[in-house]
């Protein structure tokens, strides 16, 4: 399966809700095989106290033009950053959609225990690890310039 970003990402800045130090933000649709596949919400936080690391969302289902049915939408999520005892970022699965409104199309948020039980892991571990290599907003804020 070949992946590729969609032509309408976007991003946006906002501040954080504990430390009040910026919050970048990247979306857009994930294509495979040059269809949509996958919808990102990237978080990048410049925690002023604590570690700085980024939240990602990735919602799997079905997508296409006029599509507005989310019966079969799961999403996942992880943070990717500092991890005790390692030299380099690590991702872990966590509750999906912390940062995101409730709305249908997330479908089915899946928290860690979940995550990890569900047919679908192996491909949400695709999509985000897509989205660290080639989105260059979350790729320069975990690895750096």
């Amino acid at each position: 399966m070949s992946l590729t970003f969609g032509p309408d990402r976007r991003t946006h800045v906002f501040e954080c809700d504990c430390c009040h130090a910026p919050v970048e933000r990247a979306w857009n649709f994930v294509h495979a095989d040059g269809a949509p596949y996958a919808v990102y919400f990237a978080n990048c936080y410049h925690h002023r106290d604590r570690d700085h690391d980024a939240w990602i969302d990735v919602i799997l289902g079905t997508w296409g033009a006029g599509s507005d049915q989310w019966d079969d939408h799961v999403t996942f999520a992880c943070r990717v950053g500092p991890v005790a005892g390692q030299d380099t970022p690590a991702s872990t699965l966590v509750q999906a959609g912390l940062a995101q409104p409730d709305a249908p199309v997330f479908g089915r948020k899946l928290d860690r225990e979940a995550a990890l039980r569900h047919p679908r892991l192996p491909e949400f571990w695709q999509v985000s690890d897509f989205v660290l290599e080639h989105d260059p907003l979350v790729r320069r804020h975990v690895y750096g310039a």
